[in-house]
């Protein structure tokens, strides 16, 4: 189970890895195409917009998982480590918790955009496309911070620590 666990983890990272890459053999495209034939590719912008998206969202709820946020530790010397586990625990089931808002917007504005129609300028792709991803991708991610913060507290020695890289192993 740990290893179907570890693959699906991996599927995520992979894509993002693969659109990034695309990402940047666009750029350098584009940047050619401008500079030297002065032919830019119209959807560049377009495409680098929805690459972000895609990036970002797919990615943070293995980093929300792993507990691989950015922190800052000023005050982590003042707590022992039941109050840290107990901080931990809180800060993701809250963070989890209040996620589920922003992810129910989103949903509300998939729906908006797919009742008007609403397309890129360039391509023509819908836009609640993009906006269903952010919106699943933002559920995934307060699932996985509460559950985080659910196992930090009754299984601590199960969730990967903050800031470790854990989940590689």
């Amino acid at each position: 189970m740990k290893k179907l666990v570890k693959v699906l983890l991996e599927i995520p990272l992979f894509l993002a890895s693969i659109i990034l890459f695309l990402m940047m053999a666009l750029t350098f495209a584009d940047v050619v195409m401008r500079s030297a034939l002065n032919a830019p590719i119209e959807a560049s912008t377009e495409l680098t917009r929805i690459a972000m998206a895609v990036i970002v969202f797919t990615v943070l709820p293995i980093v929300s998982w792993r507990g691989e946020h950015i922190s800052v530790d000023l005050l982590d010397r003042f707590f022992n480590p039941l109050m840290t586990r107990i901080r931990d625990a809180l800060v993701a089931i809250v963070c989890g918790a209040i996620l589920f808002w922003p992810a129910q917007r989103v949903v509300v504005l998939a729906e908006r955009a797919a009742s008007y129609g609403d397309v890129t300028e360039y391509l023509g792709i819908p836009q609640s496309y993009i906006a269903w991803m952010i919106a699943v991708m933002t559920f995934i991610t307060a699932t996985a911070l509460v559950a985080r913060g659910i196992v930090i507290l009754v299984a601590p020695d199960s969730i990967p620590k903050e800031g470790s890289g854990a989940g590689n192993d």
